[in-house]
């Protein structure tokens, strides 16, 4: 490379970069995620794979699964046991055991 081309990339303008630095999803307008529906109930049964069915009274049952944080500190769940769960709106059908109440 000879010096007319070296200096010529150093004499450009700075690239017009606008994006600005705040956080992600700031001010921007779009679909919002939807809230988690908390939901309590007591555990009916026990099913592989850590799966439960709850009812959450009125003679409905949904069909239920661990928590990662629950599963990670091996919190055990029982048949009678009062939890607290996060349904979907989308899928009235599943939820999410997010905590289990003492007793």
């Amino acid at each position: 490379m000879n010096r007319e081309s070296k200096s010529a990339g150093a004499s450009r303008p700075p690239s017009g970069d606008k994006r600005q630095s705040s956080a992600p999803g700031a001010g921007v307008s779009g679909p919002q995620k939807e809230e988690a529906i908390k939901v309590d109930g007591v555990v009916t049964q026990l099913l592989p794979g850590t799966m439960f069915r709850v009812d959450v009274g009125g003679g409905h049952e949904v069909l239920a699964h661990i928590s990662g944080k629950m599963r990670k500190h091996f919190i055990r769940i029982m048949v009678g046991d009062k939890v607290s769960m996060e349904m979907s709106p989308y899928d009235m059908t599943k939820a999410r055991i997010t905590y289990r109440h003492k007793t």
